[in-house]
């Protein structure tokens, strides 16, 4: 069972409805987000009944949830969750893109990155400052240094940067930065020390999809950062392992719906990794956006044949430019918007 404690409830108030599912012989988890505070019963709730808790002070309501996952079950919260990130909002009608490169390499690339990102209607940069590689001898990523070069070419173009965390120590590191939203990668989606820590900072988190891991598997994922707190988390289908070797990863479109309908959570698709191709990106990008998705997040590079990371995948600032302007008609045919420069500039001499 949850209770959801209204906004500003006591401590006390907090500390009778615990007392009372203690009282039942069930154990009690508290999950203080920056809104409301979300008390959930661990045991056979079926001991409990709603009703004995909505008379109390301070509580909003409560209810049994069935499945394993309970904050981020839409069970609770039947609204689609909207986070907002540096005011750009991600969950709500207007499709979100984030892009940018694989990897911060220079500073001169970085400011041409964000430059064409931005000018194509990007509203997020991403670029890796750490580099996760299968190799232990490929490029692993500037570092700090990364960081740094991807807040500077991001900042005149008012974009708030999207990179990854890969090691639980550098998380002090990333919000000093200011790192505006907090990747975890494919390889750290059961990293459940890095998951818990993630869950007492007040920053949104996009959460991959584990390269084999099942749906119950990645909601349960998310569960350990709600559990400590922080409610803004990011689902990102980014292509599952399986037999075939013709792409790099099978693109699994079923899963957006799947999640829209179990979590109030935003979904979001990486179609750059999950096809591992260039050519493959703007038909992988429209069928996200036609099943459902929240967003996209797209790897662009300036020229993509130099780059040291995934060069086959990322697309050309023109590529990018082209492909923005056919989602932006895709998205209106299934009643989303996609604002690009252009389209913004038409409307305002209207």
């Amino acid at each position: 069972m949850i209770i959801v404690m209204e906004p500003g409830a006591s401590e006390e108030a907090i500390a009778r409805v615990e007392a009372k599912i203690r009282e039942n012989g069930l154990d009690v988890h508290i999950s203080r987000g920056t809104e409301r505070t979300l008390i959930g019963a661990v045991g056979d709730e079926r001991k409990l009944e709603p009703e004995a808790f909505e008379t109390l002070p301070g509580v909003e309501r409560s209810l049994h949830i069935l499945k394993p996952y309970k904050l981020v079950a839409r069970e609770w919260h039947h609204a689609s969750t909207v986070i907002d990130v540096g005011g750009v909002i991600v969950g709500g009608r207007e499709l979100q893109v984030i892009a940018g490169p694989c990897s911060v390499e220079t500073e001169p690339q970085m400011r041409e990155s964000a430059a064409a990102v931005a000018s194509a209607g990007a509203r997020m940069m991403r670029g890796g400052a750490f580099k996760p590689r299968t190799s232990p001898y490929a490029f692993q990523g500037k570092g700090v240094e990364g960081l740094d070069m991807l807040k500077k070419a991001a900042a005149p173009h008012g974009l708030p940067i999207v990179t990854e965390l890969m090691d639980v120590r550098m998380l002090d590191t990333f919000l000093d930065r200011g790192v505006d939203v907090i990747q975890i990668g494919a390889r750290n989606m059961q990293n459940f020390d890095l998951l818990k820590e993630l869950g007492r900072v007040n920053v949104p988190v996009i959460l991959k999809r584990g390269l084999s891991a099942t749906i119950n598997e990645w909601l349960m994922a998310a569960e350990y950062i709600a559990a400590g707190g922080n409610h803004k988390i990011i689902f990102c289908e980014r292509g599952v392992r399986t037999f075939e070797t013709a792409y790099r990863n099978v693109l699994d479109v079923t899963a957006v719906p799947v999640l829209k309908r179990e979590t109030h959570l935003p979904v979001i698709v990486d179609p750059s990794h999950a096809g591992g191709k260039a050519w493959m990106v703007p038909a992988l990008s429209c069928a996200a956006v036609a099943a459902g998705a929240d967003g996209l997040l797209i790897e662009v590079h300036p020229s993509p044949v130099d780059a040291w990371c995934d060069a086959d995948q990322a697309l050309s600032p023109s590529e990018f430019t082209m492909l923005m302007q056919t989602l932006s008609q895709i998205s209106m045919a299934v009643g989303r918007t996609l604002p690009i420069p252009d389209m913004m500039r038409q409307a305002k001499s209207a």
